[in-house]
């Protein structure tokens, strides 16, 4: 009796409290199995209380089963739900935070969100209402349970299509981007209170002791503005895991391009025919190949222009350009038709000199299963790429065969990792704000402080790093005035996270 005495006593000042408890439907308005609605806030033991009509408190992290009431008809039910209480301070929003697992019908969901609303009595000290997007994790934010960088991780978690893009986001929603900027920022501070003790007790220091420690900073500055280059260079690199990487099919007329699309993504997405020409425009599809996401781009086949029609003439004009703009080519060719090496050299020769990785693929093995050293040799040769074999291979495949399918989708997954700078390494994701402070506030603020340190000013010099401080703050949520990049953090969130 005591300990619902108490409980009554906290729950009267809770219902009264000026933070508003904020509801919100976590999974999709659809028919389905269960929904899920989540709250919370200091309302949320209260709530639970006018739905299941009940007075003791709910337990805390015991799942149970109850039925929910609707709390302006009475003894009206709503449905029997599963629920689920967690109390302050350890809830992913470090608030009271109560979870009803509802029947998924669109009904049921309405119902018992329009419940919840008309539980809001602000006259009474009860504001409840529902949750904007992203205000979930705001809150948690706010209470100090995640930094921005692993919220932002959460987001890139929940938009992940790929298992290597749920691996690229894992680091940020563990704090393991925190933990770097924060070494950083810690590593930023000592150096900019060693220079301190130089402006505050400079006459204390001979000119030698104050060259000597100057130079000190300066070289640890230039460790960690490489260190800082470093990572936004692999995270750029990381950047293709979240857009997927542009993969185009190159080749004559009739190689069998599309075939090779349709084998790689295990179903009809092409037409398929033994006349020249059939694809004339630009054909993409995405994938996932490996645990990378891929969007494939099928196009006309390359021969002279003098020998195609106007159409096909445009479509030839947009495999070059796009080929050009891919991030890795495959070139497919058919040795049974030697034709048309001279418009593929050429083209190879330009791909090589930007630098692309490209995989020659020599299709419908089955017709020349006995020369297929030969031929390789052969290929290699004629097309000038011998001298490249970190960036220019060739692969023997058929289609109708299956014979150097799996061999090219591991060649693939190969390049992918050079592509992604993941061979020897996990990805690195971080979002465009924290890229776009990272080069504009802290790898600037160190530009300055090298310009300033020319001058003998160690005056100009250290704020030049306070600057590099604050930037580190603003990716992390640990700067003063931090409000006015809060809302494009979450902006993007669900409305139930």
């Amino acid at each position: 009796m005591l300990q619902l005495r108490v409980w009554q006593k906290r729950l009267h000042s809770t219902i009264r409290s000026t933070q508003p408890t904020i509801f919100a439907l976590s999974t999709p308005l659809a028919k389905s199995a269960i929904a899920v609605v989540r709250i919370s806030g200091p309302q949320s033991s209260y709530i639970y209380n006018k739905l299941t009509k009940t007075e003791t408190p709910p337990k805390n992290r015991i799942a149970s089963v109850r039925k929910l009431y609707s709390p302006t008809v009475s003894s009206k039910l709503l449905d029997e739900s599963l629920t689920l209480f967690f109390a302050k301070p350890r809830t992913y929003t470090g608030l009271d935070l109560l979870e009803l697992h509802l029947h998924g019908g669109i009904a049921i969901i309405k119902a018992v969100l329009e419940a919840i609303s008309a539980l809001h009595d602000p006259d009474n000290g009860v504001i409840i209402r529902q949750a904007e997007p992203g205000e979930f994790s705001k809150q948690a934010f706010a209470n100090g349970k995640y930094d921005l960088t692993a919220l932002e991780g959460i987001s890139e978690m929940i938009n992940a299509e790929t298992e290597l893009q749920r691996l690229a986001s894992l680091a940020s929603m563990s704090g393991q981007t925190k933990d770097i900027f924060n070494k950083w920022r810690q590593d930023l501070l000592e150096n900019v209170a060693n220079l301190t003790t130089l402006i505050d007790f400079g006459e204390d220091h001979d000119l030698e002791e104050t060259a000597l420690l100057f130079d000190s900073v300066s070289e640890k500055i230039k460790v960690m503005e490489s260190e800082i280059g470093e990572y936004l260079h692999r995270t750029k690199s990381s950047e293709v895991l979240l857009k997927g990487i542009n993969l185009t099919l190159v080749g004559p007329p009739n190689a069998g391009k599309s075939s090779i699309l349709n084998t790689l993504s295990n179903r009809e997405a092409a037409i398929v025919s033994n006349i020249a020409g059939t694809t004339r425009d630009v054909l993409e599809l995405p994938l996932e190949i490996g645990g990378f996401k891929v969007v494939l781009g099928d196009t006309a086949g390359i021969r002279l222009l003098s020998e195609a029609d106007e159409i096909e003439q445009e479509g030839i004009r947009r495999a070059m350009r796009k080929s050009e703009a891919a991030d890795f080519v495959i070139m497919v060719l058919d040795p049974t038709q030697i034709t048309g090496l001279d418009e593929m050299k050429n083209l190879l020769s330009t791909l090589h000199a930007s630098g692309k990785q490209i995989l020659i693929v020599l299709n419908k093995e089955d017709l020349y299963q006995d020369r297929v050293n030969t031929l390789r040799d052969w290929y290699l040769h004629k097309l000038g790429v011998a001298h490249s074999p970190q960036q220019i291979s060739i692969l023997p495949i058929s289609c109708l065969t299956g014979a150097g399918i799996e061999e090219l989708r591991l060649e693939m997954i190969k390049r992918f990792k050079v592509i992604t700078e993941t061979v020897s390494s996990d990805p690195v994701i971080i979002s465009s704000r924290v890229q776009d402070i990272l080069q504009n506030d802290v790898l600037y603020g160190f530009k300055e402080f090298f310009v300033w340190k020319e001058h003998d000013d160690v005056v100009l010099a250290t704020e030049c790093l306070r600057q590099s401080i604050e930037g580190i703050g603003k990716i992390t949520g640990e700067a003063i005035g931090v409000e006015e990049i809060l809302g494009v953090v979450f902006s993007n969130f669900c409305i139930g996270k």
